[in-house]
C-alpha cells in the first residue's frame, strides 16, 4: 500500500515581520473563510505585510489581511479587507493575552 505524501503549500508569507519584529514564539491558527475566499487562496492571491492581530472578548481576529476577489463568484464575494477570526485553542489565547500585557509585545501573523 502505498502512502500518499502530502505537501504543505505556503500561501502567504510576510517576509517583513522578520526585518521590523523579534520573533519570540510561533502558533499555528486555522482561519474562518468562506467559499470563494478558499478558492482565491488555493490560486495564491493573498497579501499579509500590512496585517496585523488583535485579541478581542477572547477571540483572536486578523485585520488587514488582503485576500483577492474570486475571478468566478461574482455575488458571493466578501470583502477582501475584513476583519477574519483565527481559530486558536482557549489556552493559547490565554497565554497570548497575558504577553500581550507585557509592554512591547504584538502579534503579527507570519
Amino acid at each position: 500500500m502505498a502512502e500518499k505524501k502530502q505537501a504543505v503549500k505556503l500561501i502567504a508569507n510576510n517576509k517583513k515581520a522578520y526585518f521590523d519584529y523579534f520573533i519570540e514564539d510561533k502558533y499555528e491558527a486555522g482561519i474562518e473563510l468562506f467559499g470563494t475566499e478558499v478558492k482565491s487562496l488555493r490560486m495564491g492571491k493573498c497579501s499579509i505585510k500590512e496585517s496585523f492581530i488583535r485579541i478581542e472578548r477572547g477571540e483572536v481576529y486578523v485585520y488587514g489581511m488582503h485576500i483577492s476577489p474570486y475571478e468566478k463568484g461574482n455575488i458571493f464575494n466578501k470583502d477582501p479587507l475584513r476583519v477574519r477570526k483565527l481559530l486558536l485553542h482557549k489556552r493559547e489565547i490565554l497565554k497570548l493575552s497575558g504577553e500581550l500585557a507585557q509592554k512591547g509585545y504584538t502579534l503579527v501573523p507570519l
